[in-house]
C-alpha cells in the first residue's frame, strides 16, 4: 500500500483544512514546491495535490504553485491532482505539464457525461474523488450533500474506466480521529478498481489497519494533517507500509 502525502493549496500556500472548511485552514508552508521536495526526500512514492480555491471556484486557481511542484518532482514519482477540474482542456493542460493522474470530483457527480468523456479521451489518467458524509456523496468543496450513495456512484464510474476511486470521509478529514475502516473496506470490496483512502489518519495504527485492507483493494492512503503536525512520522509510516505490503505479497 502506498502512503501518499497531501499538499493542499490555498492562495498559493500549503495548508490543511478541518472537515473541508476554508475558514479552518492551517498554513504549513509558504513554499509548496519545497514541501514537495521534503516529502520526496522522506521517501514518498506519490504525491496528492489539491487546488482548494479551485474546488470552490470551479476552475484552476493555484496553477502556478502546481507547476512549481511538478517541476520540483521532475518525474521522480507520480503526481495526482484535483480541485476545480471541469473541462477536457484543463485536463489536457495538466497532463501536458507533467501531472500523472487528474482527479475529478464534483464534476463527476454533477455531470457524469463529462467524466465519461474524460476517461475516453485520457485513458489511464483519470481518477474520481468521492467525498462522503454518512455514506452520502458531497459536492462543491463539500458544501452540498447529495442523495447519492458512494458505492452506487463508484460502481457506475468504474464502468466508465476510471483508474481508481479516492474515498474521503468528510467527518474525519483533518480531524486526526482515525480512518473509517468499515466504510473504506466496504467500498473496496464492491469494486474491481483500486480505492485510495483519505481522511482521518492519525498514527501508525491507522496505517496498519489500512495496510490490512490491501488485499481488499485499498491501494493507497492519503495523509495530511498527521504528517504536518507530527502525530505520524511519514518516513517511519512509509517504511511500515512497504514492509507490510511486501509481507502480504503486495507492492
Amino acid at each position: 500500500m502506498i502512503l501518499i502525502p497531501a499538499i493542499d493549496l490555498k492562495d498559493g500556500r500549503c495548508v490543511r483544512l478541518r472537515q473541508g472548511l476554508m475558514e479552518e485552514a492551517t498554513v504549513f508552508s509558504e513554499e509548496p514546491a519545497q514541501m514537495a521536495r521534503h516529502w520526496l526526500d522522506k521517501g514518498a512514492r506519490r504525491l496528492h495535490l489539491v487546488d482548494l480555491n479551485g474546488a470552490f471556484a470551479g476552475k484552476p486557481v493555484n496553477e502556478r504553485a502546481m507547476r512549481e511542484i511538478v517541476d520540483e518532482v521532475n518525474g521522480a514519482i507520480p503526481v495526482q491532482l484535483g480541485g476545480g477540474i471541469r473541462t477536457l482542456d484543463v485536463i489536457e493542460r495538466y497532463l501536458d505539464n507533467g501531472v500523472t493522474e487528474v482527479i475529478i470530483g464534483t464534476a463527476a457527480v454533477k455531470n457524469p457525461g463529462f467524466l465519461h468523456e474524460a476517461c475516453d479521451a485520457f485513458p489511464g489518467h483519470i481518477m474520481v474523488g468521492l467525498d462522503a458524509r454518512d455514506g452520502k456523496v458531497a459536492v462543491d468543496g463539500w458544501s452540498k450533500l447529495t442523495g447519492h450513495e458512494v458505492v452506487d456512484l463508484a460502481r457506475r464510474f468504474q464502468d466508465y474506466g476510471v483508474e481508481a476511486v479516492i474515498y474521503t470521509d468528510i467527518g474525519r478529514d483533518g480531524m486526526l480521529s482515525g480512518v473509517n475502516i468499515t466504510a473504506t473496506a466496504a467500498l473496496a470490496r464492491s469494486l474491481t478498481i483500486p480505492v485510495i483512502a483519505s481522511g482521518g489518519i492519525h498514527d501508525l495504527e491507522d496505517v496498519r489497519a489500512l495496510c490490512a485492507l490491501e488485499e481488499e483493494g485499498v491501494m493507497g492512503a492519503i495523509t495530511g494533517r498527521a504528517i504536518y503536525e507530527g502525530t505520524l512520522d511519514f518516513a517511519e509510516a512509509n517504511q511500515l507500509a512497504i514492509l507490510l505490503s511486501q509481507a502480504a505479497g503486495g507492492h
